[in-house]
């Protein structure tokens, strides 16, 4: 079964970026790092060839991943959000009702998830809890903490 990921169009072109690189350059890189490994000799006793093939090998798996997750990507049309209710690329203003504190999240894929700029992923126990809430909806959420009460405050884009 596809495992169907909803991007920015900014986080879809980071992932179009970064496979490029890995195709173009990083891929040249340990071709021409194996090239330069099998020069030095007798394959069977070589450690720095074993070593330039295992990272191609990975190198190849991290591609085909990463244009698995692109095959599956769906762009998300912003100006389409429903903000009755928290879904991906909303912001939704929370209240932690155990010490009043309130906070802002945008719910992004996993890839696209950077806490320093307030954007958690919707696989996070925090952003599955809120997924389908509405403003004035309070919810228990289990983190590695224990479980917090929150409350959603705003919902926007």
């Amino acid at each position: 079964m596809a495992n169907i990921g909803y991007y920015t169009a900014e986080g879809l072109q980071k992932l179009k970026d970064e496979l490029h690189q890995l195709e173009t350059v990083e891929r040249r890189r340990c071709t021409q790092a194996v090239v330069e490994a099998r020069e030095k000799g007798d394959l069977s006793e070589n450690a720095e060839y074993d070593a330039a093939r295992e990272a191609q090998a990975l190198l190849e798996i991290k591609i085909a991943k990463l244009k698995d997750v692109m095959v599956n990507a769906r762009l998300v049309d912003e100006s389409q959000l429903d903000l009755s209710k928290v879904s991906i690329l909303t912001t939704v203003k929370i209240k932690n009702l155990k010490n009043n504190a309130t906070m802002a999240y945008t719910l992004v894929a996993e890839q696209e998830a950077d806490l320093k700029s307030g954007k958690i992923s919707v696989d996070s126990p925090i952003g599955k809890g809120l997924l389908g809430k509405k403003v004035g909806d309070k919810v228990d959420i289990a983190v590695p903490a224990g479980i917090i009460p929150f409350e959603v405050v705003n919902i926007s884009i």
